[in-house]
């Protein structure tokens, strides 16, 4: 499996034609103690760059993008339930949504993990 990054700290883990996609370890150490989750339901269609989903913490409320289009094939609603589960686990079972994607083309201008960590360290 790859993975690529967004500017706006979001990870997108690509099987075949499935895209996971969750924020980063850094969005949710910015975000801190994360209390609402909301996650799209299955069927929602996406472009690339549209509001995905939701997250509130303590400190703030913020959307969470679609690094790539497509339909929506699974909203993780163990982070609905429990979304301090994204501070625990932010690139793991703490992801948002799956999607089917549309156009594997879109995601040549994400970035890659290593080119993700070194842009963190330049904010």
């Amino acid at each position: 499996m790859t993975v690529y990054y967004t500017r706006e700290h979001e990870w997108v883990r690509v099987d075949g034609d499935t895209a996971t996609v969750g924020i980063s370890d850094h969005a949710q150490q910015a975000l801190g103690d994360i209390v609402f989750a909301e996650v799209p339901g299955a069927g929602k269609a996406l472009s690339k760059g549209d509001e995905a989903a939701v997250v509130e913490s303590v400190k703030a409320a913020s959307d969470v993008y679609a690094p790539v289009g497509g339909e929506v094939v699974e909203g993780n609603q163990a982070v609905a339930d429990d979304p301090a589960l994204v501070n625990r686990d932010p690139e793991g079972e703490g992801w948002f949504f799956k999607l089917r994607l549309a156009d594997q083309g879109e995601l040549d201008g994400l970035m890659d993990e290593s080119a993700y960590r070194d842009w963190v360290k330049t904010l």
